[in-house]
C-alpha cells in the first residue's frame, strides 16, 4: 500500500489562474490543468530564483518530490505554449500558510507558526 500524500505548503495562490491564446475561439481549445503546487514550485524556482532543494524545504516535501512536481508543471507550460492550449491553475494537494495551524515560520508571508 502506498504512503499517503503529504500536503504541500503554498504561500501564495496565483492572482491569475487562466492563460491562453488571445485569438481564435477559446471554447474549442483544449484546457490543461496545472495544480497549485506545480505553480508554486515554478514560482519559487523560476521567478524567485531559488534552487530545488530550497524550494523543497519551503514546501515541506522531499527534493525528489519537488523535482517531479516542477518537471510536470514545466511540461504543461511548454505544451500550452507550443500547441496553443489554455492553461488553468487549480486544485492539487496543498495547504496555504495559516497562523492558526502551521508550526513553522514562513519567510514569504506574514504568518508565523508556534514552533518556528
Amino acid at each position: 500500500m502506498p504512503r499517503p500524500t503529504i500536503s504541500r505548503k503554498v504561500c501564495f495562490l496565483p492572482e491569475n489562474n487562466l492563460f491562453g491564446p488571445l485569438i481564435s475561439n477559446p471554447s474549442k481549445r483544449e484546457v490543461l490543468y496545472m495544480t497549485v503546487e506545480e505553480y508554486e514550485s515554478i514560482r519559487i524556482i523560476d521567478f524567485v530564483g531559488k534552487n530545488q532543494e530550497t524550494c523543497a524545504e519551503e514546501m515541506h516535501v522531499s527534493r525528489a518530490t519537488i523535482q517531479r512536481i516542477y518537471h510536470s508543471g514545466r511540461q504543461k507550460i511548454a505544451d500550452a505554449i507550443v500547441h496553443g492550449k489554455i492553461l488553468k491553475i487549480e486544485g492539487g494537494n496543498y495547504r496555504l500558510c495559516d497562523i492558526s495551524t502551521d508550526s513553522f515560520r514562513c519567510e514569504h508571508c506574514p504568518y508565523i507558526g508556534e514552533d518556528a
